[in-house]
């Protein structure tokens, strides 16, 4: 039997872009992330995880859970770090997932935002993937505790549990590059990636989302707020923007965090799964939010796939473990009776 194995990886970038400085986003500080993952260590022991594999950075994170290790306190799996050559990039994040898929990781826990996530599903092939919100928008990776994600990684990695999901995802394709995106697929008229965030809903002309909540962070928020699709429906959104005395719908969308703004809405339709659609003329295509592709007269395209990465439900994970009584034991006293017989099930 292999080895119960669960990967972590951590982008120590996330959370540090430029909307810190336009919408007033709060910075993710690196003890929190190093933090985070000895939380994770513990409650993957605690269900029976036996190896985790943790990747390196340069901005102290790995640095201070060898710290922590070395004082030899901790009740942890036996961590090994995932020396490779670091490129402080996001190749970074795809050889470490590739590392830990290659050495039989049963799950992958990826702590960033929608673009660490992105990167970490391209690489992760069938094996589920965990994400967790340490970026700006976190519109795919879950807002979890990480000791409660740790639970959930371990018991689909042990084989206790199986509690994972199938996400769509779009794939943008203009000339010879194509991207898939988790969340979003967006056109705007700026003529360079530059710093990449979108932040100005003038410039937007067009958005296809995988799916559109309500309660979303992002460009996903307009389609969220007009017209939701929850995840675990098969078809997406298709949305044209227009300027705000044109449109047919103002939209107060919260496209950033702290910022909060009216965004005009031309039309909107249901996007079915496999549909080609050909963007309308534009300067750029942001992925996930984030300015990917510049066009310069290159057609683009973008369809919505059903086949996207395998996610671990945590809400299900922890509700069939409930339900089968994996994290619960009768206290029983030497006499055989139940020594807490209130709080305990019949």
């Amino acid at each position: 039997m292999t080895e119960p194995t669960v990967g972590i990886v951590v982008n120590p970038a996330s959370g540090r872009d430029i909307r810190r400085l336009v919408a007033k986003a709060s910075v993710f500080p690196t003890a929190e992330k190093a933090n985070m993952v000895q939380r994770l260590l513990t409650a993957l022991a605690s269900v029976g995880v036996t190896r985790a594999l943790l990747s390196t950075d340069l901005g102290g994170i790995s640095a201070a859970v060898l710290r922590a290790l070395r004082t030899g306190r901790n009740a942890w799996p036996a961590v090994e770090f995932c020396e490779d050559p670091l490129t402080d990039s996001a190749q970074d994040t795809t050889n470490a997932v590739r590392r830990m898929v290659a050495e039989g990781a049963g799950v992958v826990v990826c702590l960033g935002g929608d673009g660490t996530a992105r990167v970490a599903a391209a690489a992760c092939g069938d094996v589920p993937l965990l994400p967790l919100s340490t970026g700006t928008n976190n519109a795919f990776p879950q807002l979890r505790e990480a000791t409660v994600a740790g639970l959930a990684a371990g018991l689909v990695a042990t084989g206790a549990v199986d509690a994972t999901r199938r996400a769509s995802v779009l794939e943008v394709t203009a000339g010879q590059r194509t991207e898939l995106a988790l969340v979003d697929v967006c056109g705007a008229s700026s003529p360079y990636v530059g710093s990449r965030a979108l932040w100005e809903p003038a410039q937007l002309t067009e958005l296809y989302c995988t799916f559109a909540e309500p309660d979303a962070i992002g460009l996903s928020s307009v389609a969220g707020q007009l017209c939701p699709s929850p995840r675990d429906e098969p078809g997406g959104v298709a949305l044209r923007f227009a300027p705000l005395p044109e449109a047919r719908w103002i939209v107060r969308a919260p496209i950033a965090p702290g910022l909060v703004v009216p965004v005009g809405v031309r039309d909107w339709r249901v996007l079915p799964v496999g549909e080609p659609v050909e963007l309308a003329p534009c300067g750029v295509v942001a992925v996930d939010g984030e300015r990917e592709l510049e066009l310069r007269d290159t057609p683009a395209s973008v369809r919505l796939r059903a086949d996207g990465p395998r996610c671990v439900d945590v809400t299900a994970a922890l509700t069939e473990a409930a339900s089968r009584a994996l994290l619960t034991e009768r206290n029983v006293t030497d006499d055989g009776h139940l020594a807490h017989p209130g709080r305990t099930r019949p």
